[in-house]
């Protein structure tokens, strides 16, 4: 499962200890503050467009 989350701070972090220690995630997707539409739009993209390997261990924003 690929997180969605607009805590950016806390989640960068997360996601540079993850790559500095070698451990593997399903996908993080950091989503700015938007009219909740805008974000469904950009997500549907990413769902869209991104195959489950592909998310694995990336750090996207939408």
């Amino acid at each position: 499962m690929t997180l969605l989350t607009h805590n950016h701070v806390d989640f960068e972090i997360l996601a540079q200890a993850y790559f500095v220690a070698s451990q593997e995630h399903s996908g993080i997707i950091l989503a700015f503050r938007r009219p909740p539409q805008e974000i469904l739009q950009r997500l549907l993209i990413i769902l869209n467009q991104v195959t489950v390997d592909e998310m694995k261990n990336q750090l996207r924003y939408i």
